[in-house]
């Protein structure tokens, strides 16, 4: 199944709901910063602890306003259980040469921060094209097995793997995972210490959970927290989002450290951090296990991860949406594209049906069912339910592999009135199809400006932007663009098809 920061709805900031722009260009370019210094100088981000077990064990007063009790049988005999399995994963990594355009550039001192060794020289001469940086993981086996993140390790030459105890180990990469930022490394070990496998699908908004880390190169730290949400994604981190968000002390050298609930279980790998100072600012985000779990069994067992595939593109339905498609409410999966071939083609999908059941379980938003998707055994036949015009139908289809993890000039005159005012577009040609970076096959018009002030704007309309349709009439050049729109001068709203980057997605634009 396609996403985001692929063809669909999932990742990439292309089809992420306006609403999350702002946050976007704050947040994703943070979270950007705490990713990198992850992996280059002693990034990461944590995450919150649970309650429910440590209450129960009345080492926790439940009476909604003490703090929590240190005592035996409770956090600090969680910590000394947990800390021995939390490692310093310390990498060297070549890097691009000249350093000029590469996406560190803008944070030089991330490389001689304390306690990282400057770059090295090569006979007096400029930098070699090689880094140091430091993170976290957690050995979640007793043979070597560690679990971290994909920033930390990813494109490393060496890496050395540093105990509580100081015992130092050489580490191979087994798999990496880009799509959710995990990582396996292993070490030559025989009864190492080790964080036990949790059920982070038990977890509840305002559990406790402890984050241990690394941060800022101080071994075996232990900061407590709660778990603030559940089920963070459309952020842009990874391709795969499922976040438990966390205010536990995050800061930069905890990226693969451990999250775990009041039994000491490993609930989540610490993964980005929200923040507008690049420190620890009550916002953070870790990989839950229940998520990470499959992907360490897959690569641990096959080196890679074997994803199920269906092929469609897809986008959250809003109010105005579910009202554009005839739904009795805003829930489910909007279909903006369907793989030619995929299995989604063979099932007959189309773009606007809007899938609302799979196998049997209620599809209440595109990462709900991107999570069923790539849960699914490859080769297993499934069941599905969606909405097509207000009717409903029932298809099914086979689920396969997943092998692929997809300036502008010139104004014409715009749209003086109507949902479409203040809005530019041009001729889509074969130089514009090479700068955005689309399908060559996609037919429509280019937005070239759009008036800021305008109710376009204000649905998400962004230059460069490609219509393909206006209220599901076909869009293949200025003239039909022009028509279409003057026709709307009496409309309240209208309903327009847009490819954004490698993505799709539909606008309600309301007057």
């Amino acid at each position: 199944m396609n996403h985001k920061n692929d063809s669909t709805v999932h990742q990439g900031e292309s089809q992420s709901p306006s609403r999350f722009r702002g946050w976007r260009q704050v947040g994703f370019g943070i979270v950007s910063v705490a990713v990198m210094m992850g992996l280059f100088t002693v990034g990461s981000w944590q995450a919150p602890l649970h309650t429910q077990a440590a209450v129960s064990q009345g080492v926790i007063p439940n009476d909604g306003g003490s703090p929590p009790h240190f005592e035996k049988g409770g956090f600090a005999d969680i910590a000394q259980e947990v800390t021995p399995a939390v490692v310093n994963i310390t990498v060297r990594k070549v890097m691009a040469s000249p350093m000029s355009g590469n996406p560190f550039e803008q944070f030089p001192d991330f490389f001689n921060m304390p306690g990282i060794p400057k770059m090295p020289r090569r006979h007096g001469g400029p930098p070699a094209p090689e880094g140091q940086g430091a993170g976290s993981g957690v050995i979640v086996s007793a043979d070597g097995y560690v679990l971290t993140n994909n920033h930390v390790v990813e494109d490393a030459t060496d890496i050395t793997v540093t105990l509580p105890d100081k015992r130092e180990f050489s580490g191979k990469v087994i798999g990496l995972d880009p799509q959710t930022d995990l990582a396996v490394v292993k070490i030559d070990g025989k009864d190492l210490p080790f964080v036990k496998w949790g059920d982070s699908s038990k977890l509840r908004v305002g559990e406790y959970v402890l984050a241990v880390g690394n941060p800022f190169g101080l071994n075996s730290t232990v900061t407590l927290g709660i778990v603030s949400a559940l089920g963070r994604g459309g952020m842009g981190i990874t391709q795969y989002e499922d976040f438990i968000q966390t205010d536990a002390a995050i800061n930069p050298g905890n990226s693969g450290g451990a999250l775990v609930n009041t039994n000491g279980e490993l609930v989540g790998i610490n993964t980005a951090i929200f923040s507008q100072s690049g420190g620890y600012q009550g916002v953070g985000f870790a990989v839950p296990t229940n998520l990470a779990k499959p992907v360490y069994a897959s690569l641990v067992s096959t080196g890679k991860v074997v994803r199920g595939f269906l092929g469609v593109g897809i986008q959250e339905v809003t109010s105005d949406l579910a009202q554009s498609f005839h739904l009795e409410k805003a829930s489910g999966a909007l279909v903006t594209n369907v793989v030619s071939g995929s299995p989604a083609d063979q099932a007959g999908l189309q773009r606007g049906d809007v899938i609302i059941d799979y196998q049997g379980k209620p599809v209440t938003d595109p990462r709900n069912l991107q999570q069923y998707v790539i849960g699914t055994k490859v080769g297993s036949e499934v069941k599905m339910t969606l909405m097509r015009d207000g009717q409903k139908k029932f298809v099914k289809t086979t689920i396969r592999e997943n092998q692929h993890p997809m300036q502008l000039a010139k104004n014409t005159e715009d749209v003086s009135d109507g949902p479409l005012a203040g809005v530019a577009v041009q001729n889509l040609d074969d130089t514009l199809v090479a700068k955005l970076g689309v399908d060559k096959n996609i037919n429509g018009v280019v937005v070239m400006d759009v008036d800021p002030d305008s109710q376009a704007a204000k649905a998400g309309l962004s230059q460069g932007d490609i219509i393909s349709e206006i209220d599901r009439k076909p869009i293949q050049s200025e003239e039909d663009f022009s028509t279409i729109a003057k026709h709307l001068d009496g409309q309240h709203q209208t309903l327009v098809f847009i490819h954004r980057g490698k993505g799709a997605l539909y606008l309600n634009i309301k007057v």
